[in-house]
């Protein structure tokens, strides 16, 4: 079992007193998905932040219950936020690391006018930076191993990419339920890929994804 983790803002504070304005937390979610877009969370934090809402950890640390409530607690303490996305269809045209680029490139615009970017750091979850090659304006980037886990800004960016999204496969499901989207979220449930096997695929899939043998055999 995962240990469960507080988040802190250590790294952070690291990061401001190395001369940085503003953090920018940032966290994907849906990466594994086999249908809907990735969603790529950006939480803005300063110096001012000197405490982190109470419950906020990963969003995969959280019940679905308690990532709602705490979504819009991590919004307001969040100094600006986004979410960005790619579909399902960007994903099979280009890969699933570019459209993560691309989903964090949208979100990273929705903030540029709200933040100065030359005094700024994205802070990215993960040992790959997959955001910088897709940006078109400068800014610093500094991947970190578990930052969802250990940071902060990181967590409540996980929290509102994740809400975010999970509320798309639940009005995509309204439309098309025999795929389960209200409780898999896209992911390749053995009961999901069932019904892609008995129904076909849905245009919200990542067709180029759907290489399950019994979808091949069928």
């Amino acid at each position: 079992m995962t240990p469960v983790v507080d988040p802190t803002l250590s790294v952070e504070r690291r990061l401001f007193r190395a001369g940085h304005a503003v953090v920018i937390g940032c966290d994907e979610v849906g990466r594994g998905a086999i249908a809907g877009p990735v969603a790529v969370g950006m939480t803005v934090i300063d110096q001012r932040r000197r405490r982190i809402p109470v419950g906020l950890r990963d969003s995969k640390m959280l019940s679905e219950a308690k990532r709602e409530l705490l979504a819009p607690v991590a919004a307001a303490w969040a100094v600006h936020s986004a979410v960005g996305l790619a579909g399902p269809e960007e994903v099979d045209a280009v890969g699933i690391i570019e459209a993560l680029g691309r989903a964090g490139a949208r979100a990273l615009a929705s903030l540029r006018e709200a933040i100065d970017l030359s005094d700024a750091v994205v802070l990215l979850d993960g040992s790959h930076d997959w955001l910088t090659r897709q940006l078109d304006v400068a800014v610093t980037v500094m991947t970190r191993v578990k930052a969802d886990q250990d940071c902060g800004s990181v967590a409540a960016a996980s929290v509102l990419a994740k809400v975010h999204r999970d509320r798309m496969m639940i009005d995509a499901h309204e439309s098309a339920p025999v795929y389960g989207w209200s409780g898999n979220k896209g992911y390749g449930s053995s009961a999901h890929y069932a019904a892609i096997a008995e129904h076909g695929p849905h245009a919200i899939h990542r067709h180029s994804w759907l290489r399950e043998p019994a979808l091949v055999e069928s």
